[in-house]
Order: C-alpha cells, then structure tokens, then sequence
C-alpha cells in the first residue's frame, strides 16, 4: 500500500464522522421541522414590503455571496490561472461566512414559523433543501478542521454545500421574484 493510500485510509474515519453528522443534522432538522408546531413570527425588516420580501433578498445576499465562494474556490485551486492572489483565501472565508449569515435569519423563521411543509412540489423540495443545506455545511465546516484529506474532499463538500444553497434560492427567492418583480 502507497503512502498516500495509507494516508487516505487514515483519514477516512474523519470523513465518514463529518459524514455521519452532517447526515444527522439533516434529519434532526427535517424531523423538528415536521413535528414541531409551527409558532408564527416576522422577520420583517424596515423598508421591506413584507417577511418574504426580507427572506428572498436575504437568500439572494446568501446565493450572491455562494457564488463568489465558487470563483474564489476555482482561484484557490487554480482552475482559473496559474497562480491566486494572497488576498483569495480570504475572500472565500468570508463570503462563505458572510452568505450563511444571511442564510440564518431565512431558516430560524422557516424552521420555527412555518416547519418541514410538503404541500407543493417546489415548497417540499425547498425544505429538502434547506436540511440538506446544513447538515452539508456541517459537513464541510468539520471537514475543513482536517489535515491530510484526499484532494478532492472540501471541493466535493464545498460543492454540495452551493448545490443545497443554489436549490433553497431556486424554490424561493427566485419564485418569489418571478411572481412579485424585484419588489423589496
């Protein structure tokens, strides 16, 4: 066995953790999502029309900032020239902290006000997506604490991370504005 399979092997069980509890974060917020009952409350912002105005602009921030951490990443790995600027790393942190940021507000009000809800294709698979949004983001944030994993493990992480957050914006932020405009 090569020394970079032994090195694999030996970091499996941290993959498979990380794994483990980003799959369990998912869950637990579907199951909580779908029993608890639903307690209304606003996240309303001045100057918003209404909560879900404040929710797709929020998202939008949230998928804005998920696609600049698609750039920086390809930056990073070198996929878009030779050689990354210092400051790229950079960035990347802090769209990526920036975007979940802006995601919060979004899921403690869809979480807690309105729950795990199946009563339309889109608005099922937009709470699919936002417990498979975390518990991946849970995932990558445990993984990126690991020294010596295989190369492709933060960009598959990474990946599934901006598919769970591009499919929350495409089932609500986007439906919103193509059923109200742009409308804040």
């Amino acid at each position: 066995m090569s020394a970079e399979q032994q090195a694999v092997r030996g970091t499996a069980p941290a993959v498979a953790f990380a794994i483990l509890v980003g799959v369990s974060v998912t869950v637990l917020l579907g199951v909580y999502g779908k029993v608890h009952d639903p307690r209304f409350f606003s996240v309303n912002v001045a100057g918003f029309s209404s909560p879900v105005a404040v929710k797709a602009w929020l998202g939008t921030v949230a998928f804005v900032l998920a696609v600049s951490q698609v750039i920086s990443a390809m930056i990073m790995y070198g996929k878009l020239g030779p050689s990354a600027p210092a400051w790229i790393g950079t960035v990347h942190a802090w769209s990526g902290r920036l975007a979940v940021l802006a995601s919060v507000p979004v899921a403690v009000h869809c979480l807690y006000a309105l729950g795990f809800q199946d009563g339309t294709a889109r608005v099922f698979a937009h709470s699919l997506f936002g417990c498979f949004f975390y518990g991946v983001f849970v995932t990558k944030m445990l993984l990126l604490t690991r020294k010596g994993l295989p190369g492709w493990v933060i960009p598959v992480a990474g990946g599934l991370t901006f598919t769970g957050l591009t499919g929350l914006w495409l089932t609500s932020s986007l439906w919103f504005f193509q059923n109200n405009g742009l409308t804040f």
